[in-house]
């Protein structure tokens, strides 16, 4: 998954001695384009993937991509070793992420007593949506914590201690959640499900 934190390592005679050099992360705090360009290149579909996922908007999500990576690039100095230089992008990104929906949901409320539905327009029912136009509505719909840590586990694959490191919070924390998340989504599916099984 992604790599191991860089940590002390005890030397043979038991005292502590300092981690392994990172030529990438030396690369990247020497703003070595290069280092960047491989930094990026290594990370940007598993951050655009995060991003989209918890937007739901491909346009929001190649927009927090990109501060992601460029918020990454001018802190990477404040990177102090304490989690896989994996897991601190995550977390920036996932910041990133509920900064711009912040936004989003601000902007939308200024502009909802601007919208008119045209009711006329409505002559046929919807068309029943299919099991994952379900799930997205009901993943959409959970709140956004159980969400984030729901797609981070569940879709993305993170482990309880990458989501509490990049999320700031304890890994009970994280797990909670998880089961909250995956409850909620289990009786908003259920009527679908029962439909299908008749």
């Amino acid at each position: 998954m992604s790599a191991a934190p860089l940590a002390p390592i005890a030397s043979a005679d038991g005292l502590r001695t300092a981690p392994p050099a990172d030529p990438l992360l030396d690369g990247l705090r020497a703003r070595d384009p290069g280092a960047e360009r491989a930094f990026y290149e290594r990370h940007v579909d598993r951050t655009y993937r995060l991003c989209l996922r918890m937007t739901g908007r491909e346009d929001l999500a190649q927009e927090c991509t990109q501060d992601t990576f460029v918020r990454a690039f001018d802190r990477v100095d404040a990177f102090r070793g304490e989690a896989a230089l994996s897991t601190w992008l995550h977390a920036i990104a996932v910041s990133v992420v509920l900064n711009a929906l912040r936004r989003l949901r601000r902007d939308e409320k200024r502009h909802t007593d601007l919208d008119v539905v045209d009711i006329h327009h409505a002559t046929r029912a919807p068309v029943e949506p299919d099991l994952r136009d379900r799930l997205q509505g009901a993943i959409a719909a959970l709140p956004l914590g159980y969400r984030t840590v729901f797609l981070m586990h569940d879709v993305e694959g993170f482990t309880h201690e990458d989501i509490a490191a990049s999320l700031g919070v304890a890994i009970g924390t994280s797990k909670a959640q998880l089961f909250h998340a995956r409850r909620k989504l289990r009786v908003a599916l259920a009527p679908y499900m029962a439909q299908e099984a008749r």
